[in-house]
């Protein structure tokens, strides 16, 4: 059987970059807050193609900025070294990371 596909992945091209937003399905259309923090996963932003695990590695080595919500999001991410857990924001207890490469 195949890795499951339950990560969104949705690219932007800008000048000579590419934006990548990423996170598990089931949080599109949510909005978690937590003390002075807000987090929005709007269905324009985030919702792009159903990927797998392997899809996201590959987007992300391609991308120059990149926006992740969720566990299985963040947890790819951080297994494929593309962020560190120092760099984890948790609103509700649910884990955004960005990423920007220099």
């Amino acid at each position: 059987m195949g890795e499951e596909k339950r990560i969104y992945i949705k690219e932007y091209n800008y000048g000579s970059g590419l934006l990548v937003a990423i996170c598990d399905t089931e949080l599109v259309g949510l909005r978690f807050e937590e003390g002075g923090l807000s987090l929005t996963i709007s269905e324009v932003f985030y919702k792009g193609e159903v990927a797998t695990e392997s899809e996201v590695v590959q987007s992300l080595k391609h991308a120059t900025i990149a926006n992740l919500v969720g566990k299985r999001t963040i947890q790819c991410a951080l297994d494929n070294h593309f962020i560190e857990e120092v760099n984890i924001l948790f609103v509700d207890g649910v884990p955004h990371a960005q990423m920007v490469k220099i």
